[in-house]
């Protein structure tokens, strides 16, 4: 039999609490669907009740909420449901660290910040090697924030140049029967490129530095044969790369640059009976210290919570069918 306890946490102010509970108190319903403590509020304080390890658990994770409404962020259901998922894993302090560093700033200066603890160790990898593959569902910022990252170290001069691509395969459309010239047929492929880069860059500056020759959006055809010296390259849905593609792109890379990988291993529209590069490169290159590997979860979907949900429920269904 567990000892009943009480935990009494007092709010700085009224508005503090409003932020906490969250619009039509959802984020205190959320805490409370997911905990047997029960949670009051009395003249300005937080009261939780109930067994101990989970009032202690309770107010460690409101605690931690508390700092980060202090530090001036505002926080979503996302952060919240994050919050709680790594409070289960004993881990809740480190939600902390990683609101606390600033990647970067959109053009109309809307602050990015890494969402997860995935997110934060995927951009300290790109930090400190030279080859990183960023594995995992849609929706974890994999593509974005590597193009976040191209663009600073291209301001900042670490970089002369971002050279961005992915293969031309997508959900079972052929390229050839696409209307209009090249460039038109590869810009539907690299929509989520582009997105990034007009949110960090704006449109204007994205067309005049593609004219300089300082980005470079292209198929990963048009690779072969080139040495990427002093260059952020980005291979984008690297799951639908052969093996060959893969190798042929890796060994591309030259002095002074960064190569960064992102795919979904689960969304490959390869056909039937090819392998996937990125698979191959994973069980090929995994000993390779200065190559990192970054595996997103579930819990670094920075989407809509219900896409989490999606996706659970899918790879729940491949787990138990083990369809492949």
């Amino acid at each position: 039999m567990h000892l009943h306890d009480e935990v009494r946490i007092p709010f700085a102010d009224a508005s503090e609490a409003l932020l906490l509970f969250g619009p039509h108190d959802a984020y205190l319903t959320l805490i409370e669907e997911n905990s047997s403590a029960k949670i009051m509020t009395r003249e300005g304080e937080l009261v939780i009740s109930g067994d101990k390890p989970e009032v202690d658990k309770l107010a460690e994770l409101i605690g931690i909420l508390l700092q980060l409404i202090r530090r001036g962020i505002t926080l979503s259901e996302r952060d919240i449901s994050y919050a709680m998922v790594l409070c289960n894993q004993g881990e809740a302090a480190q939600l902390l660290d990683v609101y606390d560093e600033e990647v970067a700033r959109t053009q109309r200066g809307k602050l990015i910040r890494a969402k997860t603890l995935g997110q934060r160790h995927y951009l300290s990898a790109i930090k400190k090697k030279d080859i990183v593959f960023g594995i995992g569902p849609a929706g974890t910022g994999k593509t974005y924030l590597a193009v976040v990252t191209a663009v600073t170290a291209l301001k900042n001069g670490r970089v002369k140049r971002i050279v961005l691509t992915r293969p031309a395969v997508e959900a079972g459309e052929s390229l050839g029967f696409l209307p209009g010239d090249l460039q038109e047929k590869v810009d539907p492929y690299l929509r989520p490129l582009y997105d990034a880069l007009y949110d960090m860059l704006g449109n204007e500056q994205v067309a005049k530095m593609m004219e300089r020759g300082l980005i470079e959006v292209a198929p990963l055809a048009y690779m072969r044969g080139r040495t990427l010296e002093d260059s952020f390259v980005i291979l984008d849905e690297a799951q639908n790369t052969t093996p060959e593609q893969m190798k042929m792109f890796l060994t591309r890379l030259g002095f002074g640059s960064k190569m960064v990988i992102t795919g979904d291993v689960t969304q490959v529209d390869l056909p039937k009976g090819k392998k996937s590069g990125l698979r191959e490169a994973e069980r090929i290159l995994n000993r390779i210290s200065d190559v990192a590997f970054i595996h997103f979860q579930e819990g670094d979907v920075v989407r809509h919570s219900l896409v989490q949900k999606i996706i659970s429920a899918y790879a729940k269904e491949e787990v138990e069918h083990n369809y492949r």
